[in-house]
């Protein structure tokens, strides 16, 4: 089978690729990873022993990138085309019609095609309606949401509901057992006093992922707790932005955009709550790891992420857009932290239970096997 993934830049989707191709190359599928050269994915996929072609895919209309698809699933004789991201879907989805033309996989058509949907943003949200629709119905078998909240929001936009599944995303437990305590060195390099609050966000700098509403309620929580210090993790096009935002509060000290990291796990184990104010979310994998590192966790009630937390039993659920709100379950967890301490053992036993990365390459295999067999099927019964 051949993956796709066009991104260039590292982000929870591309590190649920790393996971899924793993945990199936453990469970014997012959597989290959297309993906950008020289991208943080190819480095880490190639890192861990996996098959990787790199492949320049300058957008989704890119035909020699097609071309070059379809090449490489004739030869490999590719069954099963998995594809990550929205670009790939166009490329991948023309590839295997172009594969399909020279018989495909033992003359039996075009090989299977099959997508993974990590956001809850409306398909027609930001295209022509004509074109949106086509891209997810027209060659597209079978489309894998991350959430029950992304399927529901495919449904609304008119997709058949027999074509869309639901297999959550999951995270590698062990990479966030016996972590170093890093927060004294954390302390010198970002410049707060040791033993301080530690509020923490990771995710990308983009304005539906509300850090925007992290900063304003950081304000607030600063009255009372001027001790306290935020860090919010990661790059994004919105960096300007909040820097601004935290100049104008005067909040530099306190406030700190500390940018991509390599040692997650290590900062989640220094956070003492982990916040996440996202207004649209898949699923939010970033809640996962920190769930995976028992962390007490406060986020909005958006896209999949009540799907993994239950309000005051694996962490707090506030409104989207509602700063207030955030600062008052941020003060809360504060002020009690023997709750907090329960309800990060509780986030963290959710994880091991319900979203483990095996979990999740389970749940993909079934739909896989699934798939090929309904396809098998109909061959036979049009030959």
């Amino acid at each position: 089978m051949l993956h796709i993934n066009t991104e260039r830049t590292w982000r929870g989707g591309e590190q649920q690729v790393v996971y899924l191709l793993r945990g199936l190359a453990e469970r014997g599928v012959t597989q290959e990873l297309v993906c950008q050269p020289d991208s943080i994915l190819a480095r880490r996929a190639l890192a861990s022993g996996l098959p990787v072609a790199e492949l320049s895919m300058r957008g989704e209309l890119d035909l020699p990138a097609v071309g070059a698809l379809a090449r490489r699933m004739r030869a490999n004789g590719t069954d099963l085309v998995h594809m990550h991201t929205s670009h790939a879907v166009t490329l991948g989805v023309a590839a295997a019609w172009w594969a399909g033309r020279r018989g495909g996989p033992d003359g039996a058509g075009r090989p299977a095609t099959l997508v993974s949907r990590r956001v809850d943003f409306s398909i027609h949200k930001r295209r022509l309606l004509s074109f949106s629709r086509a891209k997810y119905t027209r060659g597209v078998d079978r489309i894998i949401c991350v959430s029950e909240g992304i399927r529901a929001v495919l449904i609304a936009d008119g997709l058949a509901p027999e074509r869309v599944g639901v297999v959550h995303s999951g995270v590698d437990l062990a990479r966030f057992r016996d972590v170093t305590d890093r927060r004294a060195e954390y302390a010198r390099e970002f410049g707060f006093p040791l033993g301080v609050p530690l509020i923490g966000n990771v995710a990308h700098l983009a304005g539906h992922k509300g850090q925007r509403d992290l900063v304003a309620a950081a304000a607030l929580v600063l009255r009372q707790v001027p001790e306290a210090r935020f860090l919010i993790v990661g790059e994004g096009e919105c960096r300007a932005a909040l820097e601004a935002q935290v100049a104008e509060l005067g909040l530099q000290q306190r406030v700190l955009l500390v940018g991509f990291r390599t040692d997650v796990p290590a900062l989640l184990a220094a956070f003492d709550i982990f916040c996440f104010p996202s207004h649209l979310e898949g699923l939010g994998t970033s809640v996962l790891d920190a769930l995976a590192s028992g962390r007490p966790v406060v986020a909005t009630r958006a896209g999949g992420i009540p799907e993994m937390i239950e309000d005051g039993r694996h962490g707090l659920l506030v409104p989207p857009r509602d700063p207030a709100a955030l600062a008052a379950a941020l003060l809360r967890l504060l002020e009690q932290r023997e709750f907090a301490q329960s309800l990060g053992r509780a986030g963290r036993q959710r994880v091991e239970q319900e979203f483990s990365s095996e979990r999740t390459t389970e749940g993909t295999l079934r739909e896989y096997e699934q798939l090929l067999a309904r396809r098998a099927a109909a061959h036979r019964a049009g030959a």
